[in-house]
């Protein structure tokens, strides 16, 4: 067995471990840097299994370069970035990284609604920039958290962890989804309409298809309060980012935290004008510890699928049968 798997981006060491001990070739660029669609066609020529990275797009070509591919072991819980369709009818399995990292997306999901909600960053440039002369009352004020009211859209893993962090907050908490529970001990199910409407914080938790295409637009955002935070850590085209532009600069709603962005990784120019907005470089699961964690079962998946077993998540099982 010497077939050889390709990955696409540079990560943690794990991986490659993991599948040089199962005895497979492994190619890895050596630059962090985004390949070109020209070096990732000539990479999977020959590859038997593909480690992507969500920022590489698996497509119908992609999937036609590589005429012996069996897998391509995605190392995220998403998936938007794969063909999924045009990978089973090729009988190629697409697996994901779910799980891993819920708990530390979570952490990272209050991390930017508390940085919003007091003004971390501005008091960082504040103090930074020598603008700290004298205390006053009125210095910086921002918005309290605790007993406000949290609108959680999309409840599976990830939005229920974060509903569980708003009880250290006294927070009232309401969530919305078509695939959510009826029932949570967290918080109670609502439509998304009322959501809108009673949130302080309005946090997005729902993978990107087609249906949440812009799920958060010009409409959603009047409903919201004119003291309302918007916290995007799911997907960038799941909000309409002009329309936020607008908002936010209109005082429709209050602030907003993104760590996500609709043509990422460009970040649109209004944002970053904008005091009353946090942006982060998609770092929801940027912590040592889990991107190690996905990193080995993006490996662990791989390896199962090409040496015939049960990977530890798959999207299309259909193809293993």
């Amino acid at each position: 067995m010497n077939y050889r798997v390709h990955i696409t981006r540079p990560l943690p060491q794990i991986a490659v471990d993991l599948l040089e001990e199962a005895g497979y070739q492994v190619t890895v660029p050596n630059d962090d840097g985004l390949p070109s669609r020209d070096e990732l066609l000539n990479s999977v020529k020959d590859a038997r299994g593909i480690l992507s990275i969500l920022t590489e797009k698996i497509d119908k070509e992609v999937l036609e370069a590589a005429p012996d591919l069996k897998v391509v072991s995605n190392m995220a819980v998403g998936y938007d970035n794969i063909d999924v369709e045009a990978a089973t009818s090729r009988g190629v399995a697409i697996c994901n990284t779910p799980g891993v990292l819920t708990d530390t997306t979570a952490d990272f999901t209050w991390a930017l609604l508390m940085a919003v909600a007091r003004r971390v960053v501005e008091s960082d440039n504040y103090v930074r920039e020598g603008r700290f002369q004298w205390w006053g009352p009125r210095l910086l004020m921002g918005t309290d958290v605790y007993g406000k009211t949290l609108g959680i859209i999309g409840y599976g893993k990830i939005g229920q962890a974060v509903a569980r962090r708003a009880r250290g907050f006294e927070m009232e908490v309401l969530y919305s989804g078509s695939t959510a529970p009826e029932t949570s001990e967290w918080g109670r199910k609502v439509s998304q309409e009322e959501l809108l409407e009673r949130s302080d914080f309005v946090s997005l938790h729902v993978p990107y298809r087609r249906s949440t295409h812009h799920l958060i637009g010009a409409e959603q955002l009047n409903r919201m309060k004119k003291s309302a935070y918007l916290i995007n850590t799911a997907r960038g085209p799941v909000v309409d980012e002009n329309a936020l532009i607008s908002a936010l600069k209109n005082g429709d709603i209050a602030g907003a935290g993104l760590d996500v962005f609709e043509d990422e990784p460009k970040v649109h120019p209004g944002l970053c004008e904008l005091d009353n907005v946090v942006l982060a470089p998609h770092l929801g699961s940027a912590t040592v510890a889990t991107r190690e964690r996905m990193a080995a079962m993006a490996a662990r998946n791989l390896i199962a699928v090409l040496e015939g077993k049960e990977p530890l998540s798959v999207v299309n099982p259909a193809v293993l049968r």
